[in-house]
């Protein structure tokens, strides 16, 4: 654990759609827009002394992706492979970076199944990243329930292990702010709600926290959304 010389605001304005190609093939595209700001601490001799303030609000990596089912009986079992583009931002002078500095290429296996009021799914996969970055290992899972006509609570776990494989050299500014640096590990827990309006439309919005982390943010991550079906 360290602390970094001053504050740091990471927020996240997440376009996410998943469209199916056929019965079993989805395409899945995630675009992030990051708004990060660092009020870092300066050195004065005299009052007043105040906090340099550095904004920076860019694109983080852009996902796309093909999930495909290739068995449904009692359970639901898919493939899914992604890739994160290398459209992420750095300012050296601030240390603010959106995302990583690599392309990245996610394979997993997902199995799920439903029951009357309730459903299960989990994955298992890895991260495999350029530019001399780490893998990782990441298994995870969520348990959800109908609760009423229209309401879902669901409860996530999500860990990610790095490989410790890479041995990329980030600017000093990079390593001092701590964003998306190499090695991030973490074991991830919270909760989720989702509520239908209708047929079409809806709600959600979790909180998740972690009972272990490395080279992340030591704080909870909020999460809140809106949905549409087609």
């Amino acid at each position: 654990e360290y602390n970094i010389d001053g504050e740091i605001t990471d927020n996240t304005l997440q376009f996410y759609g998943e469209y199916g190609l056929s019965d079993k093939t989805t395409l899945i595209v995630n675009l992030p827009l990051k708004v990060v700001s660092f009020n870092q601490n300066v050195i004065c001799v005299s009052a007043p002394c105040n906090a340099i303030k550095n904004n920076e609000t860019s694109l983080g990596n852009l996902e796309i992706g093909l999930k495909h089912n290739f068995y449904k009986k009692d359970w639901l079992l898919s493939g899914q492979f992604s890739v994160e583009a290398n459209t992420s931002s750095f300012d050296a002078n601030s240390g603010i970076r959106t995302g990583y500095n690599a392309w990245s290429f996610i394979p997993l296996f997902l199995a799920g199944k439903s029951f009357d009021k309730s459903y299960l799914q989990t994955f298992i996969g890895g991260t495999f990243r350029t530019n001399k970055y780490s893998s990782n290992f990441k298994i995870g899972g969520e348990y959800g329930r109908k609760l009423g006509k229209k309401f879902w609570l669901i409860g996530f776990l999500d860990i990610v292990k790095s490989l410790e494989n890479g041995n990329v050299v980030l600017p000093a500014s990079n390593l001092a702010t701590g964003l998306y640096v190499n090695d991030q590990e973490y074991g991830g827990f919270g909760f989720k709600g989702i509520y239908e309006i209708n047929n079409k439309f809806g709600i959600n919005a979790g909180l998740g926290g972690a009972f272990f982390g490395n080279n992340v943010a030591k704080a909870p991550a909020l999460t809140v959304g809106f949905y549409k079906k087609f």
